[in-house]
């Protein structure tokens, strides 16, 4: 199951935080708020993680290999479900560490190395099977054009300029600069697409826990064929409708124009306030539509690669959540190096911590 039950949970929680009044409460707490948010998503993993393990045990108990299980039933399912969540439990406390110790987030760390882990074997049999090295080029030359329109549209930003009036205090001025406010394209980032195919995830789940069932089994196939039109329509309209959903959440205009009215900023030619929060929300309705339709299509890439014979490893690397994960993951974790080489450097500038007097 790896770290994929909590990845759930952690958006689950997220999505929560704007319909239930006690979750948005826990996020105006500050630290502590945090704190219980933090202790939340690790229960709500553990539920995830136990409820795809029985479905993982029943799967393994009716299907083929449920002869080679010669223990009782009932204990295999205990047995599976305790080990699994444990392995769960124990990369959830390996991420969080990675993130307080080190640089990058730790869990999208442990999916970036386990997805990269595959591309060479993938590469060597793509090569092998293609039979053809002109073929295999092109291939590769597609798979870069992909990957640089990914992170075209991960760095893609709609730039509203924002005016502070001046401010006389004592005997300095502040403000009554140009500044701007960063509204990315990929708002949602790739969280939503790891979300929706869990969704996607769920019907086979439910399927395997009803093995003697026969439209159960048919669902379960059809929800588990990433190749089909069908599945790929679905995932599509789930990912569009979700990039939408998560934007609304994350990104709030109207505590955006509130804090920019309390520090003095406003648009130029709009006023502050309710305007400004209008103004800023149909930006982001507008520059959201493509983004969402970029990442449904190249969350349903790979089943067009499947259709033009590319093996599917290989085809994972076209689009889907493999790229998108790497792509994110690894901007994010350049962008915090050049953080922290920032401030070391700066660390370095006032090392000795006082200052010079005038001579």
């Amino acid at each position: 199951l790896g770290i994929m039950p909590y990845i759930t949970a952690s958006i689950v929680i997220q999505l929560m935080g704007a319909v239930v009044p006690y979750f948005q409460k826990l996020q105006r707490e500050g630290e502590e708020g945090r704190r219980k948010i933090t202790q939340l998503t690790r229960y709500g993993t553990i539920a995830v993680t136990a409820l795809q393990s029985i479905g993982f045990a029943i799967q393994l108990q009716y299907g083929a290999t449920g002869a080679a299980i010669v223990i009782n039933d009932t204990f295999f399912t205990v047995s599976t479900v305790i080990v699994l969540t444990s392995g769960t439990m124990f990369v959830m406390w390996l991420g969080e560490r990675i993130t307080e110790n080190g640089i990058g987030n730790g869990i999208s760390l442990i999916i970036m190395i386990a997805i990269i882990a595959f591309l060479p074997t993938s590469l060597y049999n793509e090569f092998q099977l293609s039979g053809n090295f002109f073929i295999f080029l092109l291939e590769i030359g597609v798979f870069a054009l992909v990957t640089a329109g990914v992170v075209l549209v991960s760095q893609g930003m709609r730039r509203i300029p924002v005016q502070y009036a001046k401010r006389v205090v004592g005997r300095k001025v502040y403000g009554g600069s140009t500044q701007y406010l960063p509204l990315k394209v990929n708002a949602a980032g790739v969280m939503l697409i790891i979300f929706a195919q869990s969704i996607m995830f769920v019907p086979a789940t439910f399927a395997t826990m009803f093995p003697s069932s026969q439209f159960m089994q048919q669902m379960g196939v059809f929800f588990t064929d990433i190749s089909s039109w069908g599945y790929s329509s679905i995932f599509f309209v789930i990912c569009v409708f979700f990039t939408y959903f998560y934007t609304a959440i994350a990104v709030n205009p109207r505590e955006m124009a509130d804090t920019m009215k309390r520090q003095g900023g406003f648009i130029p030619g709009i006023r502050p306030g309710k305007q400004t929060s209008e103004f800023i929300d149909n930006i982001l309705t507008r520059i959201t539509l493509p983004g969402s339709i970029f990442l449904g299509f190249v969350a349903i890439l790979p089943a067009f690669a499947m259709q033009f014979g590319i093996n599917y490893g290989f085809a994972q690397f076209f689009g889907g959540t493999s790229l998108l994960i790497l792509v994110g993951v690894t901007l994010d974790t350049l962008q915090q190096v050049e953080s922290h080489l920032l401030m070391r450097h700066y660390d370095g500038f006032m090392k000795s911590g006082r200052m010079r007097g005038r001579r």
